[in-house]
């Protein structure tokens, strides 16, 4: 197992959300890898936690990440927080992600957990994502 994917994977997803047009438009560029300072933006996605497990096999080392990505609105009711939930999903979904060291093997929806935050004036939509990565390229 290699860990030495884990930021390589991470900047391609942020890469990927950052970039896609109809994500980007919707949350007005809110898409972080680590919060700003002060106040939030009143949509935004942010990249979060990941477990990240060994997954060698007779072809080298790899590891299958659990990502997850969150969506946060403090607008009533849940539906622009699901909107950009499904635009996360699009733009992640089987992508074709270059990593600056191995390979992208797969990138799939795992599950989502959608909640109210505190009082309940915030949204958040947690979204998890199973990313399989390999050291080296696959041969076909």
């Amino acid at each position: 197992m290699s860990y030495a994917m884990s930021a390589p994977l991470q900047a391609a997803v942020f890469q990927q959300l950052f970039t896609d047009p109809d994500l980007s438009a919707l949350v007005a560029g809110n898409i972080f890898d680590a919060l700003p300072s002060g106040s939030v933006p009143s949509l935004y996605v942010a990249l979060g936690p990941e477990k990240v497990r060994d997954a060698s096999d007779a072809t080298g080392g790899g590891a299958l990440h659990e990502l997850t990505i969150s969506v946060v609105s403090d607008a009533a009711g849940f539906a622009v927080a699901k909107e950009a939930a499904g635009l996360v999903s699009d733009a992640l979904v089987n992508a074709d992600l270059p990593l600056s060291r191995g390979a992208l093997v797969s990138l799939n929806f795992f599950k989502a957990a959608a909640a109210r935050v505190g009082t309940g004036d915030t949204r958040r939509i947690d979204l998890f994502f199973r990313a399989r990565v390999c050291d080296a390229p696959q041969t076909p």
